[in-house]
């Protein structure tokens, strides 16, 4: 197989140039120039006229517009095909010059006179447009090289990279994109410098640029920066899959080899995403989001060189990135808000209700909690949304208080993450002071898995809570790491049964059961118990036999707006 020139400098030169016009375009302009050229020479000696309407136009009188329109044709040659069009131009007004002169001083023809004067106009003309103009594209191909170019290391930028797969996209040639990040580099920036780190980067661009030009893989590869420690690597006429991960290794290994800046030894490592075109998706765009898809899932499996093709299903990455922009969209937008869903006792007595996080797509459409809760505990953005839903919910308890005289109770969900937060107490402190809301009215629910995961700082925290006079409930009781022991260290209220073992209750005995024994235990550690998913009146008369205090769920009240909430407090009062 011959192989084209990968030589990384002269590809992104390619991609810099400013792009002539047709060939078939100078061929059109050469021969209209040529017949207009015939048609001046042999109008100017013609004798008679022609009748154009009423008037009566002598043929001679066309050598102007015929000269004219040459002329037009010649700038544009010079215009669209720089050197090459001023070489033609100047050879075909030249070359006219000799039968111009015998026309003027040999045959005594004076009609000539004026086209030799005009011929020599043209060539000052011509000349002057075709090395000014040459200027100002020498101009702009300075500018467009700098554009492709990245200004730290010289490589290629994800601007001339993307012109490269353009191009390739248009001439059908299958290539693969590898999206590439140097691991842990940031500790290098952090403890050595900016500069230092700069250096690094020269120095893996220098090494990636020689190995992708001295054609030692076997596929023809051009390599580029996208951004800080990310790279770019575009494998093309590749003789099998196999050979894409043998170049990957290739530059997996050039770039471990020890970098030494300042006398100073670095190690560095990199993790590898890529995919192919067309196989993967025949959209460039596609193409981009399933290398860096991945390349994160690689990345998820630990430091260390590791090369990942795309899959599919690494596809959910991409998703939660999705979600997490819509979160913080919605931080931004007021687009946090919450529904209310009531608790009763187990004779229907309004007890309070629970605030749940709710979330609004860009276009007003709702995004169910299922999807943004876990992506925003794994972002980080998950305190921010539990104090949205908080200051909320006392906003209403202030309202709804105001307006009925009623206090009802207030049960809020707390992420394990914002539990943990310095500022947790203080932060609610201000807020209940804010809306001048009694702390006794609010009940704050946690997973029973901090009862494992942290439990020295979670006691410490619910201690507290308990401290202020606020209630604490253990939510989703029986599906994690449930511990007695656990439990009766926990200062806590209220245990809540998962919905899961109410759906089975009136479905088996042992189920029943097992509900049964959460609430006696419930009780023998002095804790109220509400059932969660609460749905049928069958579910209310088992849970009133076995003793369970609370009820939560559609057979009573499904999530509300605050306003519809704020209804039905009033009409209880009533």
């Amino acid at each position: 197989m011959v192989k084209r020139n990968s030589n990384i400098d002269k590809t992104l030169k390619n991609l810099s140039l400013n792009k002539e016009a047709p060939k078939s375009a100078f061929i059109l302009l050469v021969l209209l120039y040529t017949i207009t050229s015939v048609l001046t020479t042999r109008t100017s000696v013609m004798q008679g006229s022609m009748a154009i309407g009423d008037q009566m136009i002598k043929y001679n009188s066309f050598t102007g517009v015929f000269s004219m329109l040459g002329y037009i044709c010649i700038i544009c040659l010079v215009m669209l095909f720089r050197k090459v069009g001023y070489i033609v131009s100047m050879a075909a007004i030249i070359l006219q010059f000799p039968l111009m002169i015998i026309n003027i001083f040999v045959r005594g023809n004076l009609h000539s006179l004026p086209g030799l004067f005009s011929s020599v106009l043209i060539i000052g003309a011509i000349s002057i447009i075709h090395f000014n103009y040459k200027k100002v594209l020498n101009y702009q191909q300075s500018i467009r090289e700098q554009a492709v170019t990245d200004r730290i290391t010289g490589l290629p930028n994800r601007f001339a990279c993307n012109e490269l797969l353009t191009d390739l996209q248009r001439r059908g040639e299958p290539f693969v994109l590898v999206s590439v990040d140097l691991n842990d580099f940031k500790s290098i920036n952090d403890t050595m410098g900016h500069d230092t780190g700069d250096q690094v980067l020269k120095e893996v661009a220098r090494r990636w640029k020689e190995l992708a030009n001295s054609l030692n893989t076997e596929t023809v590869d051009f390599v580029a920066r996208n951004s800080g420690d990310e790279f770019m690597i575009v494998i093309s006429e590749y003789p099998s899959v196999k050979e894409i991960e043998n170049t990957i290794n290739a530059y997996r290994e050039v770039l471990e080899k020890k970098i030494t800046i300042d006398d100073c030894d670095y190690y560095l490592t990199a993790c590898f995403g890529y995919s192919f075109f067309p196989e993967d998706s025949d959209v460039i765009e596609n193409i981009y989001l399933f290398s860096d898809a991945a390349l994160h899932e690689v990345k998820k499996a630990g430091s260390g060189s590791r090369i990942s093709r795309f899959t599919p299903e690494v596809l959910s990455f991409e998703r939660d990135l999705e979600i997490e922009r819509k979160i913080r969209t919605a931080l931004n937008s007021d687009k946090i808000f919450f529904n209310l869903q009531p608790q009763y006792d187990i004779n229907h007595n309004l007890r309070g209700f629970e605030a749940l996080a709710r979330m609004k797509d860009d276009d007003g459409s709702f995004i169910s909690p299922a999807d943004f809760i876990p992506v925003a505990e794994k972002t980080g953005l998950v305190d921010k949304i539990d104090m949205r839903v908080f200051e909320l919910s006392m906003e209403f308890l202030e309202k709804v208080t105001r307006e009925t005289g009623t206090e009802v109770m207030m049960s809020v969900n707390v992420s394990v993450r914002h539990l943990m937060k310095n500022t947790f107490i203080e932060d609610i402190k201000n807020i209940l002071k804010a809306h001048n809301i009694a702390p006794e009215r609010v009940e704050i629910e946690i997973t029973e898995s901090i009862m494992i995961d942290s439990a020295e700082k979670a006691l410490q925290r619910i201690n507290e809570i308990k401290a202020m006079g606020m209630k604490v409930a253990i939510d989703d009781f029986g599906t994690g790491y449930s511990s007695l022991s656990y439990l009766n260290n926990f200062p806590s209220d209220l245990l809540k049964i998962d919905k899961a073992f109410i759906d089975q209750m009136n479905m088996s005995e042992s189920s029943k059961q097992y509900v049964a024994m959460i609430i006696s235990i419930g009780h023998i550690l002095h804790l109220k118990v509400i059932s969660e998913g609460v749905e049928s009146p069958d579910q209310v008369e088992v849970l009133k036999k076995i003793g369970c205090d609370y009820i939560q769920g559609f057979v009573w009240g499904k999530p509300m707006p605050p306003e519809e909430a704020g209804r039905l407090v009033s009409s209880i009062k009533k």
